[in-house]
């Protein structure tokens, strides 16, 4: 009589959304904020977001917006104090785990590497622009001025 090693159980629930972690920058200059469009050929197509990416291992959130900002813009930015931290469960079923930052300053001209376009807009107007779901409570917060 042989003994019979116990099986695993199963795990019968769905696995969650895969989280990507990401970091964003308010670059505000004059009372304006930089706002970027995605372009036609991207998920989430022409809608607006702050410039920003994901977090690669080994890197701190700051370091990581740096480099974003520098392969999306161009610009050597310092990364000044996190304005929020938000966590949104896309309908699609992705999740961000979303950090942004205030950029106060930065070196270089704007160039426009990888959108379809960008624009400073007045804080009180972003809510004129069709954002990314995962913006929408941060920009209904800017444009009324309590972040920024």
């Amino acid at each position: 009589m042989g003994v019979e090693e116990p099986q695993p159980i199963p795990n019968s629930r769905p696995l969650g959304p895969a989280l990507r972690f990401v970091v964003a920058g308010l670059l505000v200059r004059d009372g304006l904020v930089l706002i970027c469009q995605r372009r036609p050929d991207q998920p989430m197509a022409l809608q607006w977001e702050f410039p920003g990416g994901k977090i690669e291992h080994g890197e701190s959130p700051e370091q990581a917006l740096a480099r974003e900002l520098d392969e999306e813009l161009g610009i050597h930015a310092k990364i000044g104090s996190r304005v929020t931290h938000i966590r949104h469960n896309y309908r699609h079923g992705g999740a961000v785990d979303l950090q942004f930052f205030a950029v106060p300053s930065f070196e270089g001209e704007l160039e426009n590497k990888i959108f379809h376009q960008f624009k400073w807009v007045k804080l009180e107007e972003l809510p004129d622009y069709e954002f990314l779901a995962a913006d929408r409570g941060l920009i209904r917060d800017l444009a009324a001025g309590k972040l920024l």
